[in-house]
């Protein structure tokens, strides 16, 4: 039996503890992501969540850095040259540029090696 899923409701990544400060400055001011206050008792753990259209991207705290890897999360934006530019204005190499399945793109690391894409649809 199909569960029916209908949606993502939230994607959460994780940031080592050491670098916490660094990526929660990554995704406010180098995305420009909007934060939303988490609740009350979930503050105490550290993060941050940010509302990204319908669905929220929480960042949560691990006391160790993860290996880098391909997995990673997919923001679609309406002008993808714009965004490329304020990314790189801002001090963060672009990689891999490409197109796929439709996507034109190019991918960034957070401070802790999260890969992020960034992408706007053909």
């Amino acid at each position: 039996m199909a569960l029916a899923i209908i949606g993502i409701d939230h994607v959460q990544i994780a940031v080592p503890e050491a670098q916490e400060a660094q990526c929660l400055d990554f995704y406010r001011k180098v995305l420009g992501l909007a934060e939303v206050e988490k609740p009350e008792h979930l503050k105490s753990r550290g993060g941050a969540w940010f509302q990204i259209g319908p669905t929220q991207m929480h960042v949560g705290i691990d006391p160790e850095p993860s290996p880098k890897s391909k997995r990673h999360i997919c923001f679609l934006v309406g002008d993808l040259e714009a965004a490329k530019a304020e990314v790189v204005a801002r001090g963060w190499p672009v990689e891999n540029e490409g197109k796929a399945e439709g996507l034109i793109r190019f991918f960034v690391r957070d401070p802790a090696g999260n890969r992020i894409e960034i992408g706007q649809r053909a």
